[in-house]
């Protein structure tokens, strides 16, 4: 148990760059950084769906030199066969981000495997998505044959990030996103207005603030001048009062509400 939250700590830990890279021309770097840094990401592609019939490359990140090229061809016709677009649109009414099936070439038609993975060198590619409104962001996170596969544990780091990453990318890609010059003056006013962070005391919302910081327990308590039994203590009360059990739900919870909550802009 220790070790998976070690584990969780680690990879969370690894993307807070790119989410306090939101709104900024920095962003794609920030994020493929990020990416590598958990899984050894090679590309990232993120696309929109306004509707069945639309598509749109939002992002494209990385090492396949004919990425942008791929991009257009989604946009353009792909996406209508893609294997996960079922998942995706069935998705739609949910209130948390997808993490889409493992991938497997046999799921692709020849042309489509032909075109994004046989001729663009990729041979893993691991997905998520999040609805906002009605609006879909599809991240895609690929390696190629130089790097191999994803191994189980970096497939476990991907899912453990996912939600977050989804949440960030949607936030950041929106049309009314404006840099943040101030992201922990932003988190601090969600805290402090938004539900349901306003049922946390004050201590126990200065400890889920670091946590979306990036920081271990040790070092918020360190921070916060406590013992690292009542840093934990808070951390525990907060997640029951939010109904969650781990910082992937946090981050999810507050990048979902950022990306909701305009009247924040």
């Amino acid at each position: 148990m220790k070790a998976d939250s070690a584990f969780t700590t680690s990879a969370i830990s690894d993307i807070t760059p790119a989410l306090l890279a939101i709104g900024r021309d920095g962003f794609p770097q920030a994020l493929i950084g990020a990416l590598r840094r958990v899984a050894d990401v090679g590309h990232c592609m993120v696309f929109s769906f306004a509707g069945p019939r639309s598509a749109a490359c939002l992002l494209d990140v990385g090492n396949i030199p004919t990425g942008r090229d791929l991009g257009i061809a989604y946009s353009e016709h792909f996406h209508r066969t893609d294997p996960n677009r079922d998942a995706v649109f069935e998705g739609q009414a949910r209130t948390a981000p997808i993490v889409l099936p493992a991938f497997a070439r046999r799921m692709y038609s020849d042309s489509y495997r032909k075109m994004f993975f046989d001729d663009s060198d990729i041979v893993d590619k691991f997905a998520s998505a999040i609805w906002v409104d009605d609006t879909c962001f599809y991240v895609n996170f690929y390696r190629i044959t130089e790097q191999g596969r994803f191994t189980r544990d970096q497939i476990q780091r991907l899912t453990a990030v996912a939600p977050a990453v989804s949440a960030a990318v949607a936030r950041h890609f929106q049309r009314d996103a404006v840099p943040d010059s101030d992201p922990m003056g932003r988190l601090k006013a969600l805290f402090a207005t938004a539900e349901p962070f306003t049922i946390l005391t004050g201590r126990e919302k200065e400890v889920c603030l670091r946590i979306l910081s990036g920081l271990s327990s040790e070092a918020i308590a360190a921070e916060l001048g406590i013992g690292l039994h009542s840093a934990l203590t808070y951390r525990k009360r907060a997640y029951d009062k939010l109904g969650i059990s781990s910082q992937n739900e946090l981050f999810a919870i507050a990048l979902r509400l950022i990306a909701s909550a305009r009247s924040l802009n």
